[in-house]
């Protein structure tokens, strides 16, 4: 029983008490009614608004996951636990980063960002979140590109 369908069963029992309706006391009850009638009817309207919005949210996160996927591109690791952004073969070479996606974390407001190996080409950027200045070293990135899982991204999966 939701809400509305209890104020009208309070409705019917005290219709069915057949009250005064010139006692003091009596109004106050009708009156309680009334607001109580109002208040379940705006929580209706509200619990339909906020399953439409659920609803339009969980469109918008399906939708975003599937630019993420064109945009990203799967990892061909088979674990779940990888943290890697590319898509590309196991015989990965420095030709073939162009398309390689690196997730970086900040060390000052810790938040990871997804960069492309040109990006990380430049040698420093600024956080997109906190403005820091981030310094890249690409020596060794020959060494990832060989690693277990072969997608170059250091994640050591197999």
């Amino acid at each position: 029983m939701n809400m509305t369908e209890k104020v009208a069963y309070i409705r019917g029992l005290m219709e069915g008490l057949e009250l005064d309706a010139s006692k003091k006391e009596v109004k106050v009850l009708n009156a309680l009614v009334e607001v109580l009638d109002d208040m379940a009817a705006t929580v209706s309207e509200l619990e339909e608004g906020y399953q439409d919005m659920a609803d339009q949210l969980d469109e918008v996160d399906a939708d975003l996951g599937d630019l993420e996927e064109e945009f990203y591109g799967g990892c061909d690791c088979d674990d779940d636990e990888c943290d890697c952004c590319c898509d590309d073969d196991d015989d990965l070479d420095l030709e073939d980063m162009d398309d390689c996606y690196y997730e970086v974390t900040c060390p000052s407001c810790q938040e990871t960002i997804c960069l492309s190996e040109d990006l990380l080409a430049e040698g420093q950027m600024e956080c997109p979140n906190c403005g820091e200045t981030l310094e890249f070293d690409l020596n060794g990135i020959a060494d990832e590109a060989e690693d277990a899982c072969g997608c170059g991204c250091g994640c050591g999966c197999e």
